[in-house]
């Protein structure tokens, strides 16, 4: 039979993330840092950025052809400048940001076994930034486990 146990331990960090403008910034190697820093060895990362006009994702990590057909797929579905948004106050680029972040989401949660975030073999973790010019986007990294 098992037991439940309550978190023992928790740790929370942030990094600043300096994007390029619209793209992928790979943010695994940071997060393993601060899980590993942390001292959890078993239980959850959770990571969130707060804004509204970027998003993080778990995706392929080997083939960066995955994340430029997913750039492609996004521009299709929700194009810049597309004349049924009305919020344009930032430009063309603005209002669909924002529906890319809603449909692609600003948290993930990660089991962590081991003192690492349990990631499979081909995942990686990404801040995806949906706007065209360059950003600076605050990551919250939150470990809880014993």
């Amino acid at each position: 039979m098992s037991r439940a146990t309550t978190a023992e331990h928790v740790a929370q960090n942030g990094f600043t993330v300096h994007t390029r403008g619209r793209g992928f910034s790979e943010i695994t190697e940071k997060v393993a840092q601060l899980v590993s820093a942390s001292g959890v060895q078993v239980g959850i990362v959770h990571v969130f950025t707060a804004h509204t006009s970027c998003s993080l994702l778990i995706s392929e990590n080997a083939d960066p052809a995955v994340r430029t057909d997913l750039e492609r797929w996004f521009a299709r579905a929700v194009p810049d400048g597309d004349a049924i948004f009305q919020h344009d106050a930032e430009g063309p680029d603005d209002m669909p940001a924002h529906v890319r972040a809603i449909l692609t989401g600003v948290s993930l949660t990660i089991p962590v076994h081991g003192g690492k975030p349990q990631l499979g073999t081909w995942q990686g973790i990404y801040l995806w930034e949906h706007r065209i010019d360059p950003h600076q986007r605050k990551v919250t990294v939150t470990v809880l486990g014993h």
